[in-house]
């Protein structure tokens, strides 16, 4: 007799996906912490005309860019996959259900991480002692 494992069903707050995407952006609110909450309801309307732009791009199969990096991601956004503007480049980020009420400027890192090569001339002594020669 094999036990049977089942994948852990994803839930916020104790409501799952579905549930999540039936409520309005408002009431989503209600269910993050407070700073993002204040920001969801400040902003709501911004947050509702990005997500029903959005559905419209992914519906012509068009990406989605933004430079909106303080927008709170929502459930209407899991599942999309969004371009998300660091300085340089659009990062394309697929939106999970764990990215609720986060913002999508923290999945599109600006700083790059450094690469260290060889030291220059002159950085060492004994690189000093061949450039005199």
């Amino acid at each position: 007799m094999a036990l049977e494992i089942k994948k852990k069903e994803f839930t916020y707050r104790g409501m799952n996906l579905e549930q999540l995407k039936a409520l309005d952006v408002r009431e989503f609110a209600k269910l993050v912490p407070s700073r993002e909450r204040r920001t969801i309801l400040r902003n709501f309307q911004e947050i509702e005309d990005f997500v029903n732009r959005a559905k419209k791009k992914q519906e012509k199969n068009k990406p989605i860019k933004t430079h909106k990096r303080d927008l709170v991601i929502v459930p209407e956004l899991v599942g999309m996959k969004i371009g998300i503007y660091n300085g340089r480049e659009f990062s394309f980020v697929e939106i999970s259900g764990e990215m609720l009420g986060h913002r999508l400027g923290e999945f599109a890192l600006t700083r790059a991480k450094v690469k260290h090569g060889s030291a220059g001339v002159g950085a060492t002594k004994g690189s000093k002692a061949q450039a005199k020669h």
